[in-house]
């Protein structure tokens, strides 16, 4: 099955074309070899009258079936189908009165004429082909699923592939890393511990970020690293104060403590001055998480909000999260620029963010 933005393209199926086929030949064959056996002029006309009206059978089979069978709405349906069978007989008789107009042998004349027998045919190889119509739907959906199938299956393994190449890549950064971490320990154990870090960090982003829940101790691991990364990088170093209290299995969903952290040293952190006091606090009580950070206002900084983008954009992922169940306060006092966060440790409220 071929695709045209992202849309299936369906094609016609052999089998599929073959019953059409069959229907536009079914009628007149079976006429002309029952009825007029030694009048081969009559057959094609019988041929053209039946591939005159086979659009018709096309419209029943692709909207009527489809939209009323298929969908379950059999009332209209019936009613559509009883209209389709005298909408035929009225198109037939109109084409036959014309037929009428030229001499015709008795026996012709008869088949064409307004008859009871004529509508009683006629209106039985109406249902015939309306049969048809009705089974060639159902095989182009059975052969349409059957193709969707396969392709979802090609896809998937062509998924798994991929997905197998991809952690190719990772697990060579992390054994190229660990080769540069025993060859810096021996000569710069301040440099391998800055490579041990940044190899947990990038480990965390391959193997824990994309899950729906981490444990909370895996959490507070990442920021640790983070925050220990950011300790060598600025100087003179930041006086950095984290409380934990915490039961380290507790789930929540990953990266969701981060942007406070990161929020303080992108805005909060004054290299001028050097004078930094950070304080961070994780408190685990009573079915909820308090997380905290609080650290000086950089004066020397631009004047926009710290952070603003990345709490608003932290605040609607919290939003679809916990569907409003969490507290987001942010302060700042002209002194004091203070991140607050209160949000539910009961699974059942923590939804899928993916």
């Amino acid at each position: 099955m071929e695709f045209d933005n992202d849309r299936p393209v369906k094609h016609a199926y052999r089998i599929e074309i073959l019953y059409w086929i069959l229907l536009a030949l079914i009628n007149p064959l079976v006429n002309s070899l029952t009825i007029f056996f030694h009048n081969i002029h009559i057959w094609w006309i019988l041929l053209l009258i039946n591939l005159f009206i086979l659009p018709a059978y096309l419209f029943y089979s692709g909207f009527i079936v489809s939209k009323f069978f298929f969908e379950k709405k059999y009332t209209q349906f019936f009613v559509l189908s009883i209209s389709f069978v005298a909408a035929i007989q009225v198109l037939l008789f109109a084409i036959y009165s014309l037929i009428l107009n030229f001499d015709l042998l008795p026996g012709e004349r008869y088949y064409f004429s307004h008859s009871d027998s004529t509508i009683i045919r006629e209106s039985l190889w109406c249902i015939i082909n309306m049969s048809i119509a009705t089974g060639i739907y159902f095989i182009k959906t059975a052969l349409d699923e059957r193709e969707a199938l396969i392709a979802l299956e090609k896809d998937n393994s062509s998924f798994r592939l991929k997905y197998l190449r991809s952690q190719l890549n990772p697990h060579f950064l992390f054994n190229t890393l660990n080769n540069m971490y025993y060859e810096a320990y021996l000569d710069s154990p301040r440099t391998a511990l800055l490579i041990e870090r940044l190899s947990e960090i990038m480990r965390y982003f391959v193997d824990q970020s994309n899950q729906e829940t981490v444990p909370l101790a895996t959490e507070v691991q990442f920021l640790d690293n983070y925050i220990a990364l950011e300790k060598i990088r600025i100087r003179p170093e930041p006086e950095i104060g984290f409380e934990k209290h915490f039961d380290a299995g507790t789930p929540i969903p990953p990266m969701l403590l981060m942007t406070f952290v990161e929020n303080i040293f992108k805005h909060g952190v004054d290299k001028i001055s050097g004078c930094n006091k950070i304080a961070i606090s994780l408190i685990q009580q009573k079915g909820y998480l308090y997380f905290s950070t609080k650290n000086a206002i950089n004066r020397h900084a631009g004047q926009k909000m710290p952070g603003s983008l990345g709490l608003a954009n932290l605040r609607k992922r919290l939003s679809i999260l916990y569907d409003g169940n969490f507290e987001l306060e942010t302060v700042n006092d002209g002194q004091y620029f203070t991140a607050t966060l209160k949000v539910p440790l009961h699974e059942s409220t923590v939804h899928d963010s993916r």
